[in-house]
């Protein structure tokens, strides 16, 4: 016996731009934006809320797109990594990330990004030990950490 997914109609507004999709019920944020409004620049890492790559701001709040279910994000607003350039004018903090070599790999830099734009918009200068708090739930499987800080504070500086 085979059964049909069960279906719902999402509304969501992304980096400006209002989508409405029917989904199965069962599909993550990050497999709706990635693969049904396609915006490959969040990034899925370990599947289970943990490494932070898959980092989103929803309603104004940083959010694990891979455990969040993207029928619970009916009617919201959401930005991912594509919305965060003022078109062709990078954010302080995409600038910071390239001159500081904030990113090695780069599987964790759009959700590094993510986390360190809501730190700056939360605390717009924060200290070396807010900043390693405030960054903990996303990793760097490259490590490198001392790089995303210096990036994070001269981000800071830069406002």
């Amino acid at each position: 016996m085979t059964t049909t997914p069960i279906k719902q109609s999402v509304t969501v507004n992304i980096n400006g731009t209002q989508y409405t999709k029917e989904i199965p019920t069962y599909r993550t944020l990050v497999d709706f934006i990635r693969y049904d409004i396609g915006l490959t620049g969040t990034k899925e890492a370990c599947s289970v809320g943990v490494c932070g790559a898959c980092t989103i701001e929803m309603d104004g709040k940083i959010t694990a797109s891979c455990i969040t279910l993207a029928v619970k994000a009916d009617g919201a607003t959401i930005t991912t990594i594509e919305g965060v350039a003022d078109g062709e004018n990078l954010h302080p903090i995409q600038e910071a990330f390239i001159n500081h070599g904030g990113f090695q790999c780069g599987a964790c830099t759009p959700g590094q990004i993510m986390a360190a734009k809501a730190l700056l918009e939360h605390n717009p200068h924060p200290n070396e030990s807010e900043i390693k708090e405030w960054m903990m739930g996303n990793l760097c499987r490259c490590t490198g950490y001392y790089q995303i800080i210096e990036s994070i504070q001269a981000a800071a500086e830069a406002k």
